[in-house]
């Protein structure tokens, strides 16, 4: 059963969102919260795999809130999904740099969000389709210097598989565009993780820009 905190400062917002998930057999709300700062609290209180997280609430806003909940050593398992109603280059980037697995608007069909918490547990980076493509610019604007040695530890294969990830694909996608299994293909996908220091995917694709691997735009195509 995949373990959900749900924070939003409007109360009707969070009965909704915990009524979506909650008509999942394989979802249950474990907790909710109307700020950053209890929401932090009930992270480490009831040990979630999946934070839903608004961004804008009194005190402490969701960005700092995430922040704290992803460089907490103990708290390395739990997945913050952004959930907003602000779609702007600004607010998405900010969630990813404060280590957000995931962003997604408010108006995503019920469906969309409860894939979408499934998702990030199993280790994917998800974010919304119509601001994916603003949250590669402004990553890849946001680098300032390219580090290509970044990706000195990588082998040819394993810079083929990064590059996809960069691209947005899947476990299953990457298995299919580069002829392998999806067992193989995640396998590339843990090693790169641990070669490179990343907490998720997310901060893989951050990696995979500030290197020069991929760019803005750019569709990167294996042979």
């Amino acid at each position: 059963m995949i373990k959900v905190v749900v924070a939003d400062d409007q109360q009707l917002v969070r009965a909704g969102l915990c009524s979506l998930l909650d008509r999942a057999d394989d979802i249950t709300v474990v907790g909710e919260a109307s700020d950053g700062t209890s929401a932090v609290h009930a992270v480490r209180s009831l040990r979630p795999d999946v934070v839903l997280m608004d961004i804008r609430m009194p005190g402490m806003d969701g960005i700092e809130a995430t922040h704290r909940i992803t460089a907490d050593a103990e708290l390395r398992s739990v997945r913050v999904v952004v959930l907003t109603t602000f779609d702007t280059d600004e607010h998405i980037f900010d969630a990813i740099r404060a280590g957000a697995a995931g962003f997604l608007l408010k108006n995503t069909a019920p469906e969309e969000l409860r894939a979408a918490v499934r998702t990030v547990t199993e280790g994917e980076a998800l974010l919304s389709p119509s601001v994916t493509r603003r949250v590669l610019a402004a990553v890849a604007s946001d680098s300032g210097t390219v580090e290509p040695r970044l990706l000195d530890p990588l082998t040819e294969r394993e810079r083929e598989v990064l590059a996809e990830i960069a691209a947005g694909l899947s476990n299953t996608e990457i298995a299919a565009v580069l002829h392998l299994s999806p067992a193989t293909a995640r396998t590339y996908v843990s090693r790169l993780l641990a070669k490179l220091g990343a907490r998720d995917r997310a901060q893989l694709v951050h990696i995979a820009y500030e290197a020069g691997l991929a760019q803005p735009g750019t569709r990167h195509r294996s042979r």
